[in-house]
């Protein structure tokens, strides 16, 4: 968590990080769903393991401030992605080196959690008909999720916000609402700590569309991610939130957006 000073008290800067999953094996191999036993939950192509790593590295690298959690949707692709984007964080990920002033962070320095709230939409608009379970039961387990984790970095102690999935058929309004409650509800848990939830390409949606006044997103790539801020004030031992900011710019991070014309000129004006 960044900080900086304000007259009269102290303030820091909590940022939280939304991103999508990478590439899923079914779009690259459509007939794996022919013999999977769970074909709702396909895992990453290899072009999105090698995604998430590269995207990884380029976060810390760019970022420069250390990310002390990370929340996964339970869905392999996410906790694949996690898997990958943490150890890119490390020193040692792949043989990588750290470039610049990138700030590098252990393994088992960041904490991963699986929560379910950062799910995909449970509707047949994300998850196909032909392969979602005709019960609506996606037979998630957390501690099946964790086992595909590396155990170091797995805190098992958490608290999760969502005790089970929502439930199926939920709409894309529920959905909106689920996401959106949630990045709050995370942040507030963990005020002094700097948040990268992996979600899927809904969730990065709604954090661009509920934290940018009047935005409207084109596109979430792969990987696709954006970063929201806000100032945490401190006083008589108690944490005090401000609002959520956007920093992303539209199409720098794998996510494009467009706002109205009035806006776009605000946010394209510089100080002189």
């Amino acid at each position: 968590m960044s900080s900086g000073g304000k007259q009269g008290g102290f303030v820091s800067y909590q940022n939280v990080f939304v991103m999508r999953h990478g590439e899923r094996l079914d779009n690259f191999e459509p007939s794996w769903v022919m013999t999977a036993a769970r074909p709702w939950d396909p895992p990453l192509a290899e072009a999105g393991r090698k995604r998430a790593f590269e995207t990884g590295r380029r976060l810390r690298e760019s970022v420069g401030l250390p990310i002390g959690r990370v929340f996964v949707s339970p869905f392999l692709r996410c906790l694949q992605t996690a898997g990958e984007l943490v150890a890119s964080f490390s020193d040692e990920g792949r043989g990588g080196t750290v470039a610049g002033d990138g700030v590098a962070v252990k393994p088992f320095e960041v904490k991963v959690s699986v929560e379910y709230g950062l799910c995909e939409m449970m509707n047949s608009k994300a998850i196909r008909p032909n392969v979602a379970p005709k019960d609506g039961n996606m037979g998630f387990d957390v501690a099946v999720c964790e086992a595909m984790l590396p155990a170091e970095i797995v805190d098992k102690n958490v608290e999760r916000v969502y005790k089970e999935l929502p439930q199926w058929e939920e709409s894309v309004l529920q959905a909106g609402a689920r996401y959106q409650q949630l990045i709050k509800d995370l942040a507030d848990k963990y005020p002094t700590e700097n948040l990268l939830l992996v979600t899927h390409g809904e969730g990065v949606q709604v954090a661009v569309s509920s934290f940018k006044k009047d935005a409207e997103v084109n596109e979430v790539d792969y990987c696709g991610y954006v970063e929201l801020r806000r100032p945490i004030f401190k006083k008589d031992h108690t944490f005090i939130t401000g609002e959520f900011d956007l920093l992303t710019p539209s199409g720098q991070t794998g996510v494009s957006y467009s706002l109205p014309r009035s806006l776009e000129n605000d946010t394209n004006q510089t100080t002189p």
